[in-house]
Parts: C-alpha cells; sequence; structure tokens
C-alpha cells in the first residue's frame, strides 16, 4: 500500500496528486479503472481499507485489463493476477511472482479528505530506465531463443 509521507517525487521537486474519486466508490476485491493524466490505473481496494494502484495495462499481452484481475494474495502479500494468462503480481511491488520477466508498474496512492489521490507523473529519467529495462529483457528472450536454437541444431 502506498502511504506517501511527503510529496516530493523522486527527483525532489514537489509532486502533483491527481483526484480520481470518493473513496466510497470504491468496492472491496474489484478492480476499478481509471484514466488520469493519459495513463490507465487499476485502482484495488481491499477489506481493510489499503488502496492500491497500478498499470492497467498487462504487462504479458500490453492488453489494458488489470483492472479485471483477480485480487488475491500469497501469504501475507496482496496481489493481483492478471485475467488473461494468470500471472500474479504483488500489489505493493508489482513483482510478478509467476515469471520474473514481467513487472507491473505501481504508482503512489492516498486519501485526501475522502477523495482518492493519485500520482502519476514521470521523471523522465524513470521513464527511460524501464524502457531501458524492457529493451535488455528483449533481448535477453532473444538470446535465450538463439541458445536453445543452436542446442536443438546441434542436437540433430
Amino acid at each position: 500500500m502506498h502511504t506517501p509521507t511527503d510529496s516530493h517525487d523522486v527527483a525532489g521537486t514537489p509532486a502533483e496528486w491527481s483526484g480520481v474519486c470518493a473513496l466510497d466508490r470504491l468496492e472491496p476485491l474489484w478492480g476499478e479503472a481509471a484514466l488520469i493524466d493519459g495513463v490507465q490505473v487499476a485502482l484495488v481496494l481491499l477489506p481493510d481499507g489499503s488502496l492500491y494502484a497500478v498499470s492497467n495495462q498487462d504487462p504479458a499481452t500490453g492488453s489494458f485489463v488489470m483492472s479485471r484481475g483477480i485480487v488475491g494474495s500469497r501469504g501475507d502479500r496482496p496481489t493481483l493476477a492478471s485475467p488473461l494468462h494468470k500471472q500474479v503480481y504483488d500489489l505493493e511491488t508489482g513483482e510478478c511472482f509467476t515469471s520474473p520477466d514481467y513487472v507491473l508498474r505501481t504508482f503512489p496512492v492516498r486519501v485526501d479528505h475522502g477523495t482518492v489521490q493519485i500520482q502519476v507523473r514521470e521523471q523522465i529519467q524513470v521513464r527511460e530506465q524501464i524502457q531501458v529495462r524492457e529493451q535488455i529483457q528483449r533481448e535477453q528472450g532473444e538470446l535465450r531463443a538463439a541458445e536453445n536454437a543452436d542446442v536443438a541444431f546441434a542436437a540433430a
């Protein structure tokens, strides 16, 4: 659960919070989609009042479906499973429990006077780091595929 203690982003500049909806409009254990500053976000409220905001885009397929995912847990970790291929993500960190190749983006979220607010503004440097990580993952996947093809060819 994101509960920021200050209102500054990773670069130390004042952070901008975007109002999404009244907290009482969210239903526990049901994801809700929101479009904030051009970014699709999935909100998940748990029965204990914990609130999470993650990307609505499924990291495995690119489809905007995570708000329709299956809310659950792994031990004491709240999770959200993709409704398409069932990859299971930690709602707090975005880590994928079922495949290390995927990470679900998370957003800081808070409730201010009954209104859910999210920070979606990215610093260019953070966006570039994500793009570099994705490129490395693609290249590693291509390398594994080439190695598997070499092994199969050598065995033939």
